[in-house]
Order: structure tokens, then C-alpha cells, then sequence
């Protein structure tokens, strides 16, 4: 039988720690980061190729930002609907990435951009990869605030089974190396009231884009 690690991890493939409370210290200076970074580039629902909308709202800041439209998923270092550079990266969300990179083993882990998704009861992430990055020996820092959600982490194809990990306010994730391309989504938030964000849920996914 697996045994856990010293965070508790059991059942998630090599590659992917889950880290517990590791924000919660950080929490009130990433929340006020990004309510500077959403007054200057707006929260907005984006398009998909498909034509469809995101149910998930969001926003970025760092060099690039993670934008979709008709045309297809991309990076880019302009925000489409205010026409300017995406905001600077906070200093407090870069620390805390870098921290929770170097904890999971990647202590070479200097992010680029960060997407900053809000979930409101009902939205959700399909199993999707992250594969626009160009450096994928790179990491994926992902940190929740907010609602628990149900974080799906699959492998290398879409079929392949899933591991059900609930992440609470303050958890992080990183995942890489062999599993830095497996297949991962988040299920429909469920409805509640979180003492500090209300009616919703802030996801920040760091990455080495450029």
C-alpha cells in the first residue's frame, strides 16, 4: 500500500504534491495582489474556439497572460479587452509560487504568468493539459482561496482514471516532471459562503510561459 508523504499525499501520481494550508499565511497579501491585478485587467469570461463561453471568469498578470477566442489558446503579453500590458506580477504571488515549487522539489521555478481564475457555484474546468508553456520541464503552481473545490488530476490521456483531490482554502498544488502534461480539471463548484471570499473561488495557476 502507498504510503503517505510528510503532507499527507497518498494516490497522486509521481510528479504531484499537495500541499495543505500552505497559502494560508500569504492569503491576505495574495488576495489584496489580486484585487489590484483585477482593477486594472478586469475578471471577464473568454471565449473558446468553439465559440462557446468559459463559465469561469478570468484575468492574469506577468509577462503574459493566457487568453482564448475563436482562434484558438495562446499566450500573449496584451490584454485583449483593455488593449495593455497585462499587471505586473505581485510580489506576493510570486514568492508564494516560487516557495511552493521549491518545497514540491522545483527550486529553480520563476514564473512568468499567472492566471487568475474566479469560480462562482456551478462553473467549473474541463480535463484539460497545459501545453502552451514552451518550457514544460517548468512546473504548475496552483493555489485555491475561497470555496472548496473538487480538483480532478488524470493522466496522459483523457480517458485515463482520476484522482479526486478537495482543495480547501489556502491549499496549493504543484505538479511536473512526469506528470506535467497529465490531464486535470476541476468539477462544478457546489454553492456555499466562505468567510473571507463569499460565494466564490480564486485560483492562481502560475506558469513558465515565455
Amino acid at each position: 500500500m502507498a504510503q503517505p508523504d510528510l503532507f499527507g499525499n497518498i494516490g497522486l501520481p509521481a510528479g504531484v504534491m499537495h500541499l495543505p494550508g500552505f497559502a494560508l499565511d500569504a492569503a491576505g497579501a495574495v488576495l489584496a495582489a489580486v484585487e489590484a491585478v483585477s482593477a486594472a485587467a478586469p475578471f471577464r469570461h473568454m471565449q473558446v474556439p468553439g465559440g462557446g463561453t468559459m463559465s469561469v471568469a478570468m484575468s492574469n498578470c506577468g509577462q503574459a497572460g493566457w487568453v482564448t477566442d475563436t482562434s484558438g489558446y495562446r499566450y500573449s503579453s496584451i490584454d485583449p479587452l483593455t488593449a495593455q500590458p497585462w499587471p505586473a506580477m505581485p510580489e506576493a504571488i510570486f514568492r508564494l509560487a516560487q516557495d511552493a515549487a521549491a518545497t514540491a522539489g522545483f527550486a529553480a521555478f520563476r514564473p512568468d504568468a499567472c492566471l487568475i481564475n474566479r469560480y462562482e457555484p456551478g462553473a467549473r474546468m474541463g480535463l484539460h493539459q497545459d501545453r502552451d508553456e514552451r518550457d514544460r520541464s517548468q512546473p504548475i503552481v496552483s493555489a485555491s482561496f475561497g470555496l472548496p473545490a473538487t480538483f480532478l488530476f488524470g493522466g496522459a490521456k483523457r480517458s485515463d482514471p482520476q484522482v479526486k483531490l478537495t482543495l480547501e482554502h489556502g491549499d496549493v498544488v504543484v505538479w511536473g516532471g512526469p506528470a506535467r502534461l497529465n490531464y486535470h480539471g476541476i468539477a462544478p463548484l457546489k454553492d456555499g459562503v466562505h468567510p473571507v471570499l463569499g460565494r466564490q473561488r480564486l485560483n492562481l495557476t502560475l506558469r513558465r510561459a515565455l
